[in-house]
């Protein structure tokens, strides 16, 4: 599942599914938090006049930003300051008792790291704009759309696909 090269997340199942899943997603204004490669950034910005791309990794908004203009070195949205019609993001889901790579370890119960994203990402969301996270069956996913639906949002699981090790699991939130 992880591929690392040159210090970024290199798209893979997870990846690949995620994108396929926002192929056809529109809109005004659409946000990538921790964006990697900007596979999912690059897109959304064929339909979407204004894309930004987030990371904590400079070397991965070097990489994003080779297909995306709008590149900013941040935690979550943090530095973002203006409201998204879509806020999408391939979190950082595996359960781990440590922060040793910040690409795949979501801390306790995969669910640590992804919390605070989606509590950045909440704030930075039209009203009945869309947060689109992917995660596992390997994280408690169950306390992510507790925790959303907490913000506000309602939630549906969108999509899910079978691998040989996890369950990979698009989830929806709409912004009341």
């Amino acid at each position: 599942m992880q591929k690392e090269s040159s210090n970024y997340y290199v798209p893979a199942e997870d990846s690949i599914f995620f994108d396929d899943y926002l192929k056809n997603k529109t809109g005004q204004s659409a946000l990538d938090i921790g964006t990697g490669s900007g596979i999912l950034a690059s897109t959304l910005s064929k339909n979407f006049a204004l894309v930004v791309a987030t990371d904590i990794n400079i070397i991965a908004l070097a990489q994003a930003h080779k297909t995306i203009d709008n590149c900013i070195c941040c935690s979550a949205a943090d530095a973002v300051n203006i409201q998204f019609d879509l806020i999408v993001c391939n979190l950082p889901y595996l359960p781990s008792d440590e922060l040793l790579d910040p690409t795949v370890d979501g801390l306790h119960d995969g669910t640590e790291i992804p919390s605070v994203i989606i509590k950045s990402a909440g704030q930075r969301i039209k009203k009945n704009g869309k947060m689109v996270f992917l995660t596992s069956s390997l994280a408690k996913y169950d306390t992510l759309i507790k925790l959303s639906e907490s913000l506000g949002f309602d939630v549906t699981i969108a999509a899910k696909k079978k691998l040989f090790y996890e369950e990979l699991i698009i989830i929806e939130c709409t912004k009341n």
